[in-house]
């Protein structure tokens, strides 16, 4: 029941039909026995100052999470980043203090190599391929880092964005061997699709599914469809696939504290 005390959150995203936040989150909130929501915002690059403007004058908004395509945009609005976020550029959790000041930090890295690590999954000395190149794939690809990964190679269709986070990584950790490649996963152990690639029918595979071999594990960070046609593809290759929820579902307490929200 939402009553005049309800707390408010949100996420804001462009498209944001595949979202699952409103439904994880809603149930952490009954779960924990709180007068809470989280709603879907749907608003494009052209919305997004006057949403967030909204959002500061907002008394009874904890805050709100934020997802494609809006991560690097929201770190620059954002008054103040935590650690994370400072260092990627890009946000995917921003709390609201009662001033109204917003203050934004980056999940998804830690979130996607926790996931892995709960399937069984370990990518220490993996040879890794990373698609994309926006705010998701800056966190992980410094969470990949941080993890000890053997190589990281991102493959994007705008290189420089993607030089721009090997760029980033490489300053923080100048021993892991960084590459600029192209969306061919022969020789790497682990593929990462953080691209948008497989959130609509119709959609095209970010990479040629018949270039995968069993040995490979492919992941993805889409939500929904659960099984995108990269994953679908892979499975039929033999490959190990890794399913975007797990990051999801391994970032909630992390986002929903910084958030504020207490049992």
């Amino acid at each position: 029941m939402i009553t005049g005390k309800t707390k408010i959150y949100a996420i804001i995203a462009d498209p944001i039909t595949q979202v699952r936040t409103p439904e994880v989150f809603n149930a952490l909130f009954e779960q924990k026995g709180l007068d809470a929501v989280l709603i879907p915002v749907h608003v494009g690059v052209e919305g997004l100052d006057a949403l967030v403007e909204g959002f500061r004058r907002m008394k009874n908004l904890g805050g709100f999470i934020v997802t494609v395509p809006h991560k690097s945009a929201i770190a620059v609005i954002c008054d103040e980043l935590d650690d994370a976020g400072r260092l990627i550029g890009a946000v995917n959790t921003v709390r609201r203090e009662e001033d109204g000041k917003l203050i934004g930090n980056m999940f998804d890295g830690l979130g996607f190599i926790s996931g892995l690590k709960s399937q069984g999954y370990n990518p220490c000395g993996k040879k890794t391929l990373l698609l994309g190149a926006g705010g998701a794939a800056g966190a992980i690809a410094i969470a990949l880092a941080e993890a000890k990964v053997a190589t990281l190679t991102i493959a994007n269709r705008t290189p420089e964005k993607a030089q721009n986070i090997l760029d980033r990584v490489a300053q923080n950790y100048p021993e892991l061997p960084l590459s600029l490649g192209a969306p061919d996963p022969k020789g790497y152990d682990l593929i990462i699709n953080s691209t948008s690639l497989g959130m609509n029918d119709g959609d095209s595979l970010p990479i040629e599914p018949d270039l995968l071999s069993p040995e490979m594990m492919v992941a993805e960070i889409i939500m929904k469809p659960e099984t995108t046609a990269l994953l679908a593809a892979a499975k039929k290759r033999g490959c190990s696939v890794h399913y975007g929820r797990h990051m999801l579902d391994e970032q909630i307490r992390l986002m929903a504290e910084f958030m504020g929200v207490r049992a």
